[in-house]
């Protein structure tokens, strides 16, 4: 039989149409409007995995209000380095979709971003000093200036009534309020990226396209075979870089390039469900996004919050997410995934990670086992009155997080993300899970200076990343002046709160 395989050569493959591919996408294609770039995508559609707005946090993670980016550490102090890059990265974020928006390439920003106040909320004297030692710490950065503390439990009723109503006035409480945190739909957001993107000449977007195999050839080039679901027709791209962002689907395909680079990466899947509510007086009462302390070895996707939500046009109200085990590594993987990503360079780190964190494991089987009258339990904590009936059951997304080798420790988990790239910059690989999505501007721009290299010096390509992300190569949190200007300017062109 003749051989029927479809043959294209390109500059760029993209794997995955998620927020990492979609944000990657548009910068090289700002950067270098004749690139050829080739999308290959699992699914039918884009952003259904870990961009989909069910399937994500869409706090807009600026470590406003999310606990688990200040640990305390064992002498009690605070540590709010990774709060603060945290925050930075999201401020790149917001600069980059405000210049989409400027520039007509994405619109309607009120459709996947909105002002929202982010707030954290303790009860207990132990966790009150806690929140209080953390204001201390954040407060006098420039990026957290405008956060509020208080213990007043009228104005706590204030910012959060459905959150208030029916609690113990005698329990001590405490909260903080960030008022120009956003609400993100990321799935929104990178449908609209893509919508734009796949418009441009030298773009072709494939859907229900699987990538079985790639192999870097001699030239160091990659060959890419892939197949066509729908139609089982194969395919073979060949292609100078290629980039990984498929979520839970990156680690196999890290394992089928055979890189050096990814020896000894494992991963370790964590699924999640919401309790969404169904009564609209309820979801009327609450316009926050309210985070708590997360259990003792609860992973980060599974810090608790009571959280409103805007998705497809309609205000939503959910909690949790809580977690799960499944050996699934996406929500519409394969039970198989786990098992077939063990390999002999990995089991060693999965074993260490795994006996390490027996915490972890336990809390997982915890929450499995949770029954329906547990999660409203669990609900009542964060809001006393809630009644069973006013809730269901929402699947949320899966996430895999990286286990890595480790010289003395054998292996370890992480709960970030993780970019691997190829020492010759061809490959570039994202694994994990948050904050990425709120992230992903900068985790891409640091991409692009890594395997792009010498265009990235060029004034050319420097010139258009200070028009795309003004505060380029600068500290926003050390630059009061140019941090409110950015501020102010984002704001005002994403139609937000300043």
């Amino acid at each position: 039989m003749p051989d029927t395989t479809i043959r294209s050569n390109t500059e760029v493959v993209l794997i995955g149409a998620g927020i990492m591919s979609a944000t990657l996408g548009l910068i090289l294609k700002e950067l270098q409007p004749d690139l050829k770039i080739e999308i290959f995508e699992r699914l039918d559609i884009a952003a259904a995995e870990s961009s989909d707005a069910w399937n994500n946090a869409g706090t807009g993670h600026s470590a406003f209000c999310e606990l688990n980016y200040t640990p305390e550490s064992a002498d009690g102090t605070i540590d709010p380095k990774k709060a603060i890059s945290i925050a930075e990265s999201f401020e790149v974020s917001r600069q980059f979709w405000a210049y989409l928006v400027e520039q007509n390439k994405v619109s309607s920003p009120e459709n996947f971003i909105k002002s929202i106040p982010h707030m954290s909320f303790v009860w207990g004297e132990k966790n009150v000093e806690y929140l209080k030692k953390r204001f201390d710490a954040l407060k006098p950065n420039q990026l957290f200036k405008d956060m509020v503390y208080s213990t007043d439990f009228s104005q706590l009723k204030e910012w959060m009534p459905l959150v208030m109503e029916g609690r113990d006035e005698s329990v001590k409480v405490a909260a903080t309020s960030m008022a120009i945190g956003t609400d993100v739909n990321f799935g929104e957001l990178t449908r609209n990226m893509f919508k734009y993107l796949t418009q441009l000449d030298g773009v072709t977007m494939h859907f229900h396209h699987e990538v079985k195999k790639l192999k870097q050839r001699e030239d160091k080039t990659w060959r890419i075979k892939i197949t066509d679901l729908a139609s089982g027709q194969k395919r073979k791209v060949y292609t100078k870089f290629v980039f990984i962002g498929a979520g839970g689907g990156s680690l196999p395909l890290l394992e089928k390039a055979d890189v050096a680079e990814g020896k000894g990466f494992g991963g370790f899947p964590v699924s999640g469900q919401w309790l969404k509510c169904t009564n609209p007086e309820v979801i009327a009462k609450h316009q926050a996004k309210v985070y708590g302390k997360a259990s003792v070895g609860a992973p980060p996707m599974s810090v608790p919050h009571i959280d409103s939500r805007m998705i497809n046009g309609e205000k939503a109200l959910l909690f949790g997410p809580f977690a799960g085990f499944s050996t699934r590594f996406l929500k519409n993987g394969s039970y198989s995934d786990l098992p077939l990503s063990i390999k002999t360079d990995n089991i060693i780190p999965m074993i260490s990670a795994g006996i390490k964190n027996i915490s972890l494991t336990k809390y997982l089987i915890e929450q499995v086992r949770q029954s329906p009258k547990d999660r409203i339990n669990a609900l009542r904590e964060y809001v006393p009155k809630a009644r069973s009936k006013d809730w269901i059951i929402e699947r949320a997304g899966q996430r895999v997080q990286v286990i890595k080798k480790d010289e003395k420790e054998g292996g370890i988990l992480e709960f970030g993300t993780e970019v691997i790239t190829t020492a010759d910059g061809s490959l570039s690989v994202l694994l994990g899970a948050s904050p990425g999505a709120s992230t992903a501007v900068s985790i891409m721009i640091d991409l692009v200076g890594r395997c792009f290299k010498e265009k990235l010096a060029t004034p050319e390509w420097q010139g258009k990343i200070k028009e795309m992300i003004p505060s380029y190569s600068q500290k926003l949190n050390d630059n009061a002046v140019l941090s409110d200007e950015i501020r102010r300017h984002t704001a005002t062109v994403l139609k937000l709160k300043n």
